[in-house]
């Protein structure tokens, strides 16, 4: 048997040219590579830095908004921790979820959406690596949604706005949109003082958007904490007494406001219809107006004591004055009271809220006097406060020339516009003696200085003569408040419809100031279009005057100032006073 010889290679030959050639070839790539690397470094290094930042992710963030405290400290606005839920597309889909699982279900009804709609968000662009899925949730039910360890959900911080008084001041403190905007209200008007200063924070990314390096970073500011006017208790109190009084007599809206006579701070201020601001996916833009400062209605028969002071100071009547009050005409247009009496008293024309004596008084002066005084009151004048969605009504400053008919009735209340709110700092001004002070929502600290627009004797007078119409025989004797002198007005004026004609209902009033003896509070209640039967002012709007000017009076420890009544035979009869007659409504025009 042979065998097969083996053949045997001679081994390769080791070629050390080759290798030092490759290795000359690669250092070289490295000093080029490390020269480009020094020249970017030493010669370029501004520049890219500058395009580095350039690209930099900024990122805006605030601190929570500032309180809303009322005058006492209670709190009508703040801000609560919730989360903002966030999906990453690219990591879901990656992992092939089936969005019909319990557990995309609960997130799904966690967060309010149907499950198709959450898968649709999510599928419409794969590529993205942040979508909100769900804004201003809870913190406990986030909680629950990161217990549920889905992969691409996480959460940021958040926060959201909260107000204990829920709907009882939510036209006054309006609301909040998904950024913590403002959208109406003092939310609004007070947005940026609330929000304070945002912070900035600018950081580099990587090409996976993760976070590599802080640029920059500016500290946020705090916004100071806004302490409101607003008595918590007043407001609810009005509040409550004033949704009673709008359901009973199924009125369209209406209003209430109350002024502290010596600062001109506005105690409460509330409106109907209502709306939750905790949760106002259902509100309607009828329900979230501020009737108080939205709406302006002709003021009616709460200007005539402002015609008796223009008369007192023109000395066109004394306060024992007695007119004559039958119906006349002018320019061809019957002037009738609801009542009648032949002849009134000054007193008397106010307690019966007589058109007939209010337009003798205002033919016998100037068109001028009555423009002015009204002016001076502060009707038909915006007041300020900086809320958002207050309107100035309507002046008519052309009425210094008018037909004699456009005099009369302007003494009644037509021909202007006002907003409650302007009716309410009329009245503070009267019981402030006539001192006009601008009003506040903010707590002021007293004294508050005011200007002085007509001699406080006159309004002295006048508020005397004011309390007969919370007494028996007067219009508003429902408005009446056990152990306190009420110095008060009632009025009921036509509504315009629009055929241009006043048939479209009445706007009723009840304004006054308490106590008598020594005003420290102004009110006024507004009801519009009551439908219920009523529709006099001191039918439908006196008695929640009087049943909110109770709870406000003990709730401030205001001294009751009404005396026990005297027997009969201890008084003595009124004398007649002197008369005056005006049956020529033009005698005093000038």
């Amino acid at each position: 048997m042979s065998t097969a010889k083996k053949t045997l290679r001679a081994p390769m030959p080791y070629l050390g040219s080759r290798f030092t050639l490759l290795c000359l070839g690669v250092l070289c790539c490295l000093l080029l590579l490390l020269a480009r690397v020094g020249y970017l470094q030493l010669f370029k290094r501004p520049m890219l830095e500058k395009q580095a930042d350039a690209r930099c992710a900024p990122c805006q963030f605030k601190l929570t908004a500032a309180l809303l405290p009322d005058r006492n400290g209670e709190v009508l606005a703040l801000s609560v921790p919730s989360r903002t839920i966030i999906a990453d597309p690219k990591v879901i889909l990656a992992a092939h979820p089936d969005f019909n699982d319990d557990k995309w279900r609960y997130l799904a009804e966690a967060l309010k959406i149907p499950p198709v709609a959450l898968a649709k968000t999510i599928a419409q662009d794969p590529s993205r690596r942040y979508v909100s899925v769900g804004r201003k949730v809870e913190s406990g039910i986030s909680q629950d949604i990161m217990k549920l360890h889905l992969k691409g959900i996480s959460s940021l911080f958040d926060d959201s706005r909260y107000y204990p008084m829920s709907e009882a001041a939510a036209p006054l403190i309006g609301i909040v949109g998904a950024d913590n905007q403002g959208l109406n209200g003092i939310e609004r008007g007070f947005d940026n003082l609330l929000q304070g200063k945002p912070g900035m924070r600018q950081y580099r990314q990587d090409g996976d958007n993760n976070e590599i390096a802080l640029v920059n970073y500016t500290a946020p500011q705090q916004a100071p904490d806004v302490t409101l006017s607003i008595d918590k208790f007043d407001q609810y109190a009005l509040y409550s007494h004033l949704r009673a009084g709008v359901i009973l007599n199924k009125a369209d809206s209406g209003a209430a406001v109350l002024v502290k006579v010596s600062t001109g701070e506005i105690l409460a201020m509330a409106s109907y219809p209502p709306f939750n601001p905790n949760n106002f996916a259902d509100a309607t833009p009828q329900s979230m107006r501020d009737v108080a400062i939205s709406d302006s209605f002709e003021p009616g028969s709460t200007v005539k004591p402002l015609v008796v002071m223009a008369g007192l100071q023109q000395h066109l009547i004394q306060p024992n004055s007695v007119l004559d009050t039958t119906p006349y005409r002018i320019n061809g247009h019957l002037i009738r009271d609801v009542g009648h009496w032949p002849r009134l008293t000054i007193t008397g024309i106010l307690q019966k809220s007589s058109d007939i004596g209010v337009s003798h008084i205002a033919m016998a002066m100037p068109a001028s006097v009555l423009v002015n005084l009204y002016q001076a009151f502060g009707l038909g004048k915006p007041t300020g406060l900086g809320i958002t969605g207050e309107t100035s009504g309507y002046f008519p400053f052309n009425r210094l020339r008018c037909a004699d008919i456009e005099r009369a009735t302007f003494a009644f209340g037509y021909g202007l516009r006002a907003t409650p709110l302007q009716i309410a700092r009329e009245y503070a001004t009267i019981g402030s003696l006539g001192v006009y002070r601008p009003l506040s929502i903010t707590r002021v600290t007293p004294p508050v200085m005011g200007k002085r627009i007509i001699d406080a004797g006159i309004v002295r007078t006048v508020l005397h003569m004011m309390e007969s119409d919370a007494l028996p025989g007067g219009g508003g004797v429902r408005a009446a408040v056990p152990g306190y002198r009420l110095a008060i007005k009632t009025g009921t004026a036509e509504k315009m419809g629009p055929s241009g004609k006043y048939d479209g209902g009445y706007i009723n009033y009840t304004a006054g100031v308490a106590p008598a003896s020594n005003p420290q509070v102004a009110m006024v209640i507004v009801v519009n279009h009551p439908t219920a039967g009523d529709h006099f002012g001191g039918s439908v709007a006196s008695p929640i005057f009087g049943q909110a000017m109770g709870d406000v009076s003990r709730h401030m420890n205001i001294a009751p100032d009404a005396m026990p009544e005297k027997p009969a035979a201890d008084n003595p009869a009124p004398t007649a006073g002197k008369t005056m007659v005006m049956n020529d409504a033009r005698a005093g025009d000038a």
